[in-house]
């Protein structure tokens, strides 16, 4: 700006304030001590306006806000590690929500948006929800380390006729519940549950004490686990087949770029068979 009109906007802006920002002589231009409080006051908030900017620009990338991921307890032990692994490398200012809960609990959390997006076991069926596959895997049996059954190699459904299924209640798990009652029903034998629980850990500390028995994601066999043992089945094993699931309406960034990294991984063949 040429010097006049800095001149005339300088004035234009002491007479706005009521105040003397400049002390002028023949010799020299200096500021006041007005003048100096209002460079200081100005200097932030340019520097407030400019970061302002960077976080709208960040917000619009996806890589600040909030995410409240849902998950079932299964989906933590090969699957939610590898992908928080990457997204948070990628996005560490997005805040984290995780909400362990059943896949029927999913579903109306992301309908009444407390969750974002949710891993959810198929099938899922619902108008309000995009549903995409990312996750394969085959059901292994567990049992108690003392079983008749464990010294086997590998264990058919067959072989578990007559036996107590520890199964979390129906309602939160319709689908996993479904599909044991109808392979007990191609095996010639009718589901007999023994109890029922709502936490993989505590079916599995039910099978340690010799409660029963029960088919878990053939990634739950890297927990070990004392008073257990899990056998895989003959081919072609049962499967369980994980989805992410999110509301179609929901516009936010930050779950747009969760999504990508989920697929990312996925097609690196992390989380795929």
């Amino acid at each position: 700006m040429a010097q006049p009109p800095l001149s005339q906007q300088i004035r234009r802006l002491e007479q706005e304030l009521g105040v003397q920002l400049l002390q002028r002589t023949k010799r020299r231009v200096q500021l006041t001590e007005p003048g100096r409080a209002f460079l200081d006051e100005a200097r932030r908030t340019l520097a407030q306006l400019n970061h302002a900017i960077e976080v709208v620009q960040r917000a619009s990338r996806g890589e600040v806000g909030r995410l409240a991921i849902g998950f079932l307890g299964a989906a933590t032990y090969s699957l939610l590690p590898a992908i928080l692994k990457v997204f948070r490398n990628r996005f560490p200012g997005v805040e984290i929500e995780l909400h362990e809960l059943k896949t029927s609990e999913l579903i109306q959390g992301l309908r009444q948006r407390r969750v974002h997006v949710g891993l959810v076991r198929m099938p899922v069926r619902d108008d309000l929800l995009s549903v995409e596959p990312i996750l394969v895997e085959d059901l292994v049996v567990a049992l108690p380390e003392r079983h008749r059954l464990a010294e086997k190699p590998r264990v058919a459904f067959g072989d578990l006729a007559g036996e107590a299924f520890l199964l979390p209640p129906r309602q939160l798990a319709p689908s996993f519940y479904d599909q044991l009652t109808d392979l007990s029903q191609q095996a010639g034998f009718d589901l007999r549950v023994g109890a029922e629980a709502s936490q993989l850990q505590t079916i599995l500390s039910l099978v340690a004490a010799g409660m029963g028995v029960t088919l878990v994601p053939e990634s739950v066999m890297q927990m070990g686990g004392r008073g257990v043992v899990f056998k895989r089945m003959p081919e072609p094993a049962p499967t369980m087949e994980i989805a992410m699931a999110w509301r179609r309406d929901d516009p936010s960034q930050v779950l747009q770029a969760f999504l990508e990294v989920v697929r990312e991984t996925a097609h690196q063949g992390v989380l795929t068979k």
